[in-house]
């Protein structure tokens, strides 16, 4: 497992990682979330002894990177795709990565047919698109069979065959027992993904749980409404007795009543439909049926991964554009 404790980076002054705490525990899939310029990559470098620590440490298996006797049967890593040598071919980038570790040959053209380079094995790397190049570092990553495993934006460059392929082979390397450390800006990934979160902001810890937990406690649930008469429906919204209050446009200078807090509103959305925050939908059908409001449409929504990481993150962006 990794374990990292207190650990902390200062360049010039400026702190980008402060006194992080958290663990990757063997067979899990933990995404490593943030906002760009959170301290994601500098943390991952930390832990591979890229960088030496300011203050508070970074452990795999108990012991630094740098302490390892055989680190690549250890620890498998991609942190940067483009990182290669042009002029060397996928098999021969493999090749010396092999030797210089003591593995034997024959990994190398195994693990060139799990990530589905084999027919390129004796092209130049400079030939390779981005996607190619992710193959070739997953693959370089595999190499030693490691228990530990960390990849820094492993989807980018990769069509939907191939995200599809590197969401399975995460997923059967964690169910293996590895300990799977996945850095990633593709929330719908993530969420099909992951199993645990460690999110990050201005190098600081936010959040460390399981992702479901993550998304019950940061995001929001709504119940979507539609109803046979909308006039109605639009009356039953702003009646005392469900406690909701009107948000948005519809508001105008109606109040309604508010007394379950600022969480709980009702707003008009898409063809007619309503959306209630705060209110159980079996209390909003009850009070429904009890006024003769007749509902031809019920659903509960919740926030996904993404739109919970947007508002628990919102404070920590460093860098924010507005669109026109």
């Amino acid at each position: 497992m990794i374990k990292v404790e207190g650990l902390t980076k200062e360049y010039g002054g400026a702190r980008v990682v402060d006194g992080l705490d958290f663990e990757v525990r063997p067979g899990v899939v933990t995404g490593f979330l943030g906002p760009n310029g959170a301290g994601k990559s500098t943390t991952m470098r930390l832990i591979l002894g890229l960088a030496r620590p300011t203050a508070g440490r970074a452990l795999v298996d108990g012991r630094p990177y740098a302490e390892l006797d055989d680190p690549l049967r250890r620890v498998g890593a991609l942190l940067d795709a483009q990182a290669l040598h042009g002029g060397r071919t996928a098999h021969g980038h493999l090749h010396w990565l092999a030797a210089a570790s003591g593995l034997p040959d024959r990994r190398v053209d195994e693990v060139l047919s799990q990530v589905g380079l084999a027919d390129a094995a004796g092209r130049r790397i400079r030939g390779f698109s981005l996607g190619m190049r992710q193959r070739l570092g997953v693959a370089a990553a595999l190499l030693g069979d490691p228990p530990v495993l960390m990849l820094d934006e492993p989807v980018n460059g990769l069509d939907p065959e191939g995200i599809r392929w590197i969401r399975t082979l995460l997923r059967e390397l964690a169910a293996e027992g590895r300990a799977v450390l996945v850095s990633s800006h593709l929330m719908t990934e993530m969420a099909l993904t992951a199993d645990h979160l460690v999110v990050i902001g201005r190098g600081r810890l936010l959040a460390d749980s399981a992702a479901s937990a993550f998304i019950d406690r940061h995001g929001r649930t709504r119940v979507r409404v539609r109803a046979v008469d909308p006039a109605r429906l639009d009356a039953l919204l702003r009646a005392p007795g469900l406690g909701t209050r009107l948000t948005g446009e519809a508001a105008g200078d109606r109040t309604g009543t508010a007394d379950s807090g600022p969480e709980v509103g009702a707003e008009p959305v898409d063809g007619g439909a309503w959306e209630v925050r705060g209110v159980a939908p079996e209390r909003i059908a009850a009070f429904a049926a009890a006024n003769g409001v007749v509902l031809y449409e019920i659903a509960v929504r919740q926030d996904s991964l993404e739109e919970a990481f947007m508002r628990m993150t919102a404070d920590s962006v460093e860098y924010r554009a507005v669109a026109a």
